[in-house]
């Protein structure tokens, strides 16, 4: 151990005082500086933004007057996604996917007001934060400070000297492996540090078990996705002739694992598993459910027959004799139809989708990029996952604030009103406190894991897979 220690000591000490090397490295601590920062500044702008319109959200609703309750379930409410704060290391899919749902009765709306949908199209190309630098130019720039580690050593007939005093091959190629890594935490480590402590500072030392945790796990993982490029780096210059072919070799396995194959994972899960346009799934809820029974149709045979049922239970000869609302009753029943529908063909979207995802973490176990990339994101709370969860939290309250407003209908409201303006179609506003405000919860630790137990799994495979290439490395390293 002491002999690769000596040899990672002096391949730090030639890139320390390598002048092209250190103006690299300023301006990618000044990258990051750069999306810390305003990573930070971004997530207490959309915050503010956020909790400002979910208090005027919910004051409006409060300062509705008397009015018929089916009018308020009209009337609608606002479910808001606040940002995670670990979604300043990770972007993720947030500025796409949206944050807000408008919720009203009989109705399922789409997440919006994302970032992008009031940008420019240069948000496609990409943001700045410190997850991109991590896994895109961290790799490359790993790339350019060990392609010569052991090549250069061939070129200029070094390395029979090193080997004739005793170092074996297996020494040499550890030594550069941890010489490259201690580079590495030297920007690692410090970087780490300052987002904890300004994190600590964003949320007032005020952080849970399972946000520290998270953070935690989100070191150790980008600390191993960085010592395998230390290790592919290292291993490709061990093989290449020259220097000049090393890097070359390196820049390629850098544009095929940070660009080609995502790119193609995707396009691939998507030709596999086809989507239907929202027309046409909008369509298929709505043919679905006029099959069932519309509840807005008074000649709808489902609900003729519900009526006719319903007199002959309570023996009376009119809807008006019952002794409760009616036409509360048939949107209740209404909501339920229409409300499982929509569920059956969400749940069927969403199966198609984690069919989509599951074909791209597969593409880990040949792309370290992905699975750093899903673990990234599911950690930071920035994932499709965490969309999901929550347009599946809103519709839990949409149905909930629907069926609340039903009830009020069926209970408290007559019958026999003769029209709109009576005073029978009106209850009173404080009816309206009695909804909760909606809070979008997010999944745990454990839950986060399972879901990314793939990317995990292709990690480990990746340590024993250049382990293995390590031993045969040090038996193949060729001297001239």
């Amino acid at each position: 151990m002491r002999a690769e220690l000596l040899i990672a000591k002096l391949l730090m000490k030639t890139i320390g005082k390598n002048k092209a090397i250190g103006i690299l490295i300023f301006f990618i601590n000044g990258l990051l500086i750069f999306a810390l920062f305003s990573g930070f500044q971004n997530f207490q702008s959309q915050q503010a933004i956020i909790t400002k319109y979910q208090y005027e959200s919910r004051k409006d609703w409060l300062s509705n007057p008397d009015k018929h309750p089916h009018r308020m379930a009209h009337f609608g409410n606002f479910a808001f996604r606040k940002k995670s704060t670990l979604s300043v290391f990770d972007f993720g899919m947030e500025s796409f996917l949206g944050n807000t749902i408008f919720l009203e009765a009989h109705k399922q709306n789409t997440v919006n007001f994302s970032e992008a949908s009031f940008s420019t199209g240069l948000l496609r190309f990409g943001e700045i934060s410190i997850a991109m630098i991590l896994q895109v130019l961290f790799p490359l720039f790993i790339f350019f400070l060990g392609f010569n580690c052991i090549s250069s050593e061939r070129e200029n007939g070094t390395l029979k000297i090193l080997f004739s005093q005793g170092l074996s091959r297996k020494q040499l190629i550890l030594g550069k492996i941890y010489g490259l890594i201690g580079v590495i935490l030297g920007i690692f480590i410090p970087l780490m540090l300052v987002f904890g402590v300004t994190w600590a500072a964003l949320e007032k030392s005020n952080i849970s078990l399972d946000d520290a945790f998270r953070l935690l796990l989100i070191t150790i993982f980008y600390f191993v996705y960085l010592c395998i490029f230390c290790v592919i780096a290292v291993l490709i210059s061990a093989k290449s002739k020259t220097s000049k072919s090393a890097l070359t070799s390196l820049i390629g396995i850098w544009l095929i694992l940070t660009v080609a194959l995502p790119r193609v994972s995707q396009t691939v899960g998507k030709a596999i598993y086809t989507l239907p346009s929202k027309t046409e799934f909008s369509y298929n809820i709505d043919k679905d459910i006029l099959k069932v029974g519309d509840s807005h149709n008074p000649n709808d045979p489902y609900f003729k027959k519900l009526k006719d049922s319903l007199l002959v239970t309570y023996k009376v000869d009119s809807v008006q004799e019952l002794p409760f609302n009616y036409a509360g009753f048939q949107m209740k029943i209404g909501e339920e139809i229409s409300a499982n529908i929509y569920k059956q063909h969400q749940n069927e979207l969403w199966l198609t989708y984690q069919k989509q995802n599951i074909f791209t973490k597969i593409m880990a176990f040949f792309n370290p990029f992905m699975a750093i990339k899903n673990l990234s994101m599911a950690l930071s709370n920035t994932d499709f996952t965490s969309y999901v969860d929550f347009q599946a939290q809103a519709e839990t309250y949409r149905f909930k604030m629907a069926q609340e407003m039903n009830n009020l209908q069926i209970k408290l409201i007559s019958n026999k009103a003769k029209s709109s303006a009576d005073k029978k179609q009106i209850i009173d506003k404080k009816h309206w406190e009695h909804l909760e405000d909606f809070h979008f919860q997010k999944s745990g630790i454990i839950q986060v894991l399972k879901n990314e137990a793939i990317s995990i799994l292709a990690f480990l495979c990746w340590i024993l897979l250049l382990q293995y290439f390590i031993k045969v490395s040090s038996i193949k390293l060729r001297i001239i």
